[in-house]
């Protein structure tokens, strides 16, 4: 596995180096900007299925978001069986690693490379998921791993150089769920992420078995099979990490929000679980001690504090616009920002000292009805 692995690195790495030249000398023009300076960025990903895009914001001081650029992927949106304000299903389909985003296009099983400058991107690679209807990806130092969601589910992983990913067909695993499971959006795998040190890999497979199927990272090398800790019921969705390890999710089947260890042996136990009373309770995002899981339901956000052994203490229900699917929080902890689905927007939000939101505002992305994904800095 090593050897192998070096020898695939060294063959591409010249190959990257002239890629990233090459995209540079095609990169947009730079963005004018006019009025108040910018100290962040979003990234928003529309997943249309007639041509995927990034669509690139601006962050203004106030936590208000200006339009700079969209950016097509160079593939295909997918909408799933029985989604509506959420055609991915999933959680993580637009992932950041250092001056790199990657972005799943579910309609042409691909993913796609970009080099982030400031607020523009530099489209640099696609590349096969090696399966079908990818979803999620999750990336750690020089690793990147899709899940793909259609027939039974399957996880490959690459490397990453600079930007450029190179399939190491070592790193691929069937999933083994039902692929004809039904309505497809529900029993289709939600999300896959690293563990903060990067030696597991965690997917949620929802409705189909309602499990969490963690692969152990062992000497280069991936394990043959996954440790899986059924939650019968819960159905577990989106998921972030908390500064102190415990693994937080929602709970999709009980509209719940629970915190989690992950064992060094694979296992996953429960540490506390807690009704958020809303409807389709399916995305969280951390920030600090403080979580926030997305309700598509009931049009809502619901925070909580996160205690030092993991334990959850609601804190606040927020309204949004309708369809609320997937959250990011900028780099400095400050605001959150959400996709509402329903009509394609972002709803903006200021996180306060005690973890309750106040509302700023709102900007529309175009082509985003349905879509999901988002990074923010």
């Amino acid at each position: 596995m090593r050897t192998m692995t070096r020898a695939v690195i060294a063959a591409a790495a010249a190959a990257t180096l002239v890629g990233f030249g090459a995209g540079a000398a095609n990169a947009a023009p730079p963005t004018v900007q006019t009025g108040r300076p910018s100290v962040g960025t979003v990234f928003v990903q529309t997943d249309a299925v007639a041509g995927n895009s990034i669509v690139s914001y601006d962050r203004l001081a106030d936590g208000s978001l200006r339009q700079a650029g969209v950016y097509p992927t160079g593939g295909l949106g997918v909408s799933l069986a029985g989604a509506v304000v959420d055609r991915l299903a999933s959680q993580s389909s637009l992932v950041r690693s250092g001056p790199s985003l990657f972005a799943v296009n579910g309609g042409s099983n691909t993913i796609t490379s970009f080099l982030v400058v400031g607020d523009r991107l530099v489209r640099h690679q696609v590349i096969g998921s090696d399966g079908q209807a990818p979803v999620s990806l999750a990336a750690h130092d020089n690793r990147v791993f899709v899940l793909n969601a259609r027939a039974g589910g399957s996880i490959q992983g690459y490397v990453n150089l600079l930007g450029h990913l190179v399939k190491i067909p070592a790193w691929h695993r069937e999933l083994g769920l039902d692929p004809t499971a039904v309505p497809e959006f529900t029993h289709t795998p939600a999300q896959i992420a690293f563990t903060p040190d990067g030696s597991k890999l965690v997917v949620t497979t929802k409705a189909n078995t309602s499990a969490f199927d963690v692969f152990s990272w062992r000497r280069g090398g991936l394990s043959a099979q996954p440790v899986v800790t059924a939650v019968p019921g819960a159905v577990p969705f989106g998921f972030q990490f908390d500064p102190a390890g415990h693994l937080i999710a929602s709970e999709a089947g009980t509209n719940s929000i629970a915190s989690f260890t992950v064992n060094p042996n694979g296992t996953v136990t429960q540490i506390a679980a807690v009704a958020t009373g809303q409807a389709a309770t399916c995305w969280t995002v951390v920030t600090g001690g403080y979580a926030f899981v997305s309700n598509a339901g009931s049009a809502t956000l619901s925070g909580y504090r996160i205690g030092p052994g993991g334990s959850l203490t609601a804190v606040s229900v927020t309204p949004t616009d309708a369809g609320t699917v997937d959250a990011a929080v900028s780099a400095d902890g400050r605001f959150l920002y959400v996709q509402t689905g329903a009509a394609g927007l972002v709803d903006e939000f200021a996180i306060n000292s005690d973890g309750t939101l106040t509302r700023i505002g709102s900007v529309s992305v175009p082509n985003a009805v349905g879509g999901e994904g988002i990074v923010a800095q």
